[in-house]
């Protein structure tokens, strides 16, 4: 796959041979617009995302599979069929490229791309099915005859076992070693004889997610060692910079500009903090208020977040208190004013995402970062506490945090202190102040006129 300039387009229109949903076995011979690079890439985040808080919410099988259907729907259908599958292919390796960089971000990718797969797989009908447990290759064959015969009874007991009428022995079994499937043997939907479980055509989507995952995983591997040998150098200039940025890219709204909700001013602050701010951000404002100084991290953090009319006379009165007005003019003023966009580039800064937050890594004495992930379990209830939840809503919010699901513990929070759900997710600390802000001025009563 060669990355080329947008003015120059010779694929667009030529699809790579390839089922409708391909495989990824090899990277394509085609050339990319620079443009399309990225854009793909972050349409396909967006549904890898959207499918990672899908099981963060414990979905079942057919709630992920209408789940995956309406996101591939809004983020990668395109209303050419050729161009479509192209997307999809071009997407996948670049993002290939994206997660191969850490152990984390392999983790991460990994169990996203096999779960879109399973579900993708699961929407195919059976004939698609088959169709592409033939473009894998798998060396399994089909019983049939005398031995299909011989197994009819036991394969019907299996079947009836989790509610099935039919025992389908009409459709077609494979004959497969037993470790290739292990989801199946774990759950007994399986027959097991001799070392081999006998598969149903129906349940043909865990014998190709195995191989799916097992191919993704080694291929993670050897892009990887493409990347730091030869990649990251080559195209330290022009891809190098887009590939690192999109593992951490915020894909919502921009809240660099206010909004009927943003502004806040300062005689309310203290009473909004606590009425509208996400434990991020209540937790820096109180540690300003109670040590009247915030290191960098903090200050870039708090400062980006906060709409205020006059910025920089709530930052003099906090941090003059214990640095004095001179020094504050001399080591902190120029900063605040050019986040604001009022000195240098003259450039409005945008706001941390949580993506940001959460992959930052907070030092000795400081306040910055994701409580939800850099906060003691004792510490955390003791904020998540003070912000009201229930012991129960507590436990659901920790149950969260513990798998490392940060941002729906964060979007759990919401819903606990407002009373009401957030199907989106939080993603960003200024969506939940706006969020909240929403509901809380539709609770105020109108004044009388």
């Amino acid at each position: 796959m060669e990355v080329i300039r947008s003015q120059k387009r010779t694929v667009s229109n030529d699809v790579v041979s390839t089922p409708t949903l391909p495989l990824y076995l090899t990277a394509p011979h085609m050339e990319v617009r620079l443009e399309e690079f990225e854009l793909f890439a972050i349409d396909r985040l967006r549904v890898l995302k959207g499918v990672s808080d899908g099981l963060a919410r414990a979905r079942n099988p057919n709630e992920m599979d209408d789940l995956v259907e309406t996101l591939w729907k809004e983020h990668m259908r395109l209303s050419n069929v050729s161009e479509m599958i192209n997307k999809d292919i071009i997407s996948h390796f670049v993002l290939r490229l994206v997660y191969c960089r850490s152990d984390e971000l392999k983790k991460w990718f990994l169990s996203m791309e096999t779960a879109l797969f399973r579900h993708r797989f699961r929407l195919k009908k059976i004939e698609e099915q088959r169709a592409i447990v033939g473009e894998f290759g798998l060396p399994y064959k089909a019983v049939i005859g005398a031995e299909l015969e011989s197994l009819k009874e036991r394969l019907g007991l299996v079947a009836r076992s989790h509610g099935q009428i039919s025992s389908d022995v009409e459709n077609i079994y494979y004959k497969v070693p037993f470790e290739e499937v292990p989801d199946l043997v774990a759950s007994r939907r399986v027959l097991l004889q001799k070392g081999f479980a006998f598969v149903a055509g129906t349940q043909l989507v865990s014998l190709v997610v195995t191989q799916f995952r097992s191919h993704l995983s080694k291929a993670l591997i050897l892009t990887n060692r493409k990347w730091t040998t030869t990649i990251r150098e080559r195209e330290k200039d022009r891809l190098t910079p887009i590939v690192e940025a999109l593992s951490t890219s915020y894909l919502g709204p921009d809240y660099s500009q206010s909004n009927e909700y943003a502004d806040i001013s300062l005689k309310d602050i203290d009473q909004v903090s606590k009425s509208s701010f996400p434990l991020c951000m209540r937790h820096l404002f109180e540690k300003l208020r109670e040590d009247h100084h915030l290191k960098h991290g903090g200050r870039m953090q708090l400062g980006l977040f906060l709409k205020l009319d006059d910025a920089l006379a709530f930052w003099r009165e906090e941090f003059t208190k214990k640095v004095g007005s001179e020094r504050f003019d001399k080591e902190y003023a120029y900063a605040i004013r050019h986040n604001y966009g009022k000195e240098g580039k003259r450039t409005d800064y945008t706001p941390y995402a949580c993506s940001k937050i959460i992959t930052s890594a907070p030092g000795a004495g400081d306040h910055h970062g994701c409580p939800y992930r850099h906060f003691s379990e004792d510490n955390l209830k003791a904020a998540l506490s003070r912000m009201g939840l229930s012991s129960r809503g507590m436990e659901d919010v920790m149950d969260k945090v513990r798998n490392r699901h940060y941002q729906l513990a964060c979007t759990l929070t919401f819903e606990a202190v407002y009373g009401t759900s957030c199907d989106t997710g939080i993603n960003h600390p200024n969506q939940y102040f706006e969020e909240s802000q929403k509901i809380l001025k539709s609770k105020t009563p109108a004044a009388p006129v």
